[in-house]
């Protein structure tokens, strides 16, 4: 057991750093394991190398603290190996740990979950974009990807607003898109079905359904199901938005009963939310727009093939592994 040894990826801005060491000492004494070792993140680099390096050093569990950018970055590195990953969340968001239902303020036992948690397979989105000069690049996120609204949130909301307002910081930018409401021509398919034609002011593909304050976008995404959920925002005006805010709404609080979800799958659709799900999804842009994946902005893109691995991320999510 004492060659056992976690790996601590960090992002040094968001994190408790003297907590995070007490309480990782004192699972390895507990446990019997090593010394942990530690990599920090940087300005220009926001997980992906420091995983690289943690993941050389083989550790038993890879422990990451930091937003829901961070896990994504280091997920990208880990998820084709067998390495657990254990959340230290430490973001704005924290969607994830959310849609997980992992603790969002309790150090201690997230630490604790990464030394004598039980894992939780879960789903891996793979992104392939690609850019108005035809260079290609593949990415992968765990939480949703974004056209539209979500690429703009990413791209204008600064780091300084989200650690001082959390998520209100969002604000600003949702009302000055919907306020201006340009909605955008796409062509999709899903799956293998007939290439399809929109237009629409945002397009979401989600891994998991729900957002910060517990509104629940996508009812049907699982992040375990090995399926890809599609929503499609198509409001017309003002009213439309109204509907759309309503239903989210609604579904927040419902989806919290066996009977509110039973209520919510007789309701009749909203024709300015439109939703798919399948194992693959293909889009093509008539001009580039913005692209987010779990909150980071990834540029411009003119078309984008989003695929699932079923199952390709282990989480440690508590309990003992006996």
């Amino acid at each position: 057991m004492q060659s056992r040894h976690a790996a601590v990826v960090y992002n040094p801005v968001k994190v408790p750093l003297d907590r995070v060491r007490r309480a990782v000492q004192g699972q390895e004494r507990g446990h019997g394991w090593g010394g942990s070792r530690w990599y920090e993140t940087s300005s220009d680099d926001s997980g992906r190398r420091a995983a690289e390096e943690a993941l050389a050093g083989d550790p038993a569990v890879v422990i990451v603290a930091g937003g829901d950018g961070t896990v994504r970055t280091v997920a990208e590195a880990v998820y084709e190996t067998a390495t657990p990953l254990a959340l230290l969340p430490a973001g704005t968001g924290n969607l994830l740990a959310r849609n997980l239902r992992l603790p969002l303020n309790d150090v201690e036992g997230a630490v604790a979950a990464a030394f004598t948690g039980e894992t939780r397979d879960v789903d891996v989105a793979v992104a392939e974009l690609e850019d108005e000069t035809g260079a290609r690049r593949t990415r992968v996120f765990l939480v949703m990807a974004g056209i539209g609204l979500d690429a703009e949130m990413a791209e204008h909301t600064s780091a300084m607003a989200k650690k001082r307002l959390g998520w209100m910081a969002y604000v600003t930018p949702i009302a000055r898109s919907v306020i201006a409401n340009r909605l955008f021509h796409v062509d999709y398919r899903v799956d293998g079905g007939r290439t399809r034609s929109a237009r629409a002011h945002t397009v979401i593909v989600g891994n998991c359904g729900t957002l910060t304050g517990n509104m629940l976008l996508i009812p049907t995404a699982k992040i375990d199901d090995g399926l890809l959920d599609v929503v499609m925002l198509r409001p017309k005006g003002r009213f439309g938005w109204a509907g759309i805010g309503t239903r989210l709404a609604l579904q927040g609080v419902a989806h919290r009963s066996g009977f509110g979800r039973r209520m919510l799958r007789l309701a009749p659709d909203l024709q300015a939310l439109a939703y798919a799900q399948g194992r693959r999804f293909d889009a093509r842009f008539e001009t580039p727009h913005g692209i987010e994946l779990d909150g980071d902005s990834l540029g411009l893109v003119v078309r984008a093939r989003i695929t699932v691995r079923p199952g390709a991320l282990q989480i440690c999510t508590g309990g003992d592994r006996g």
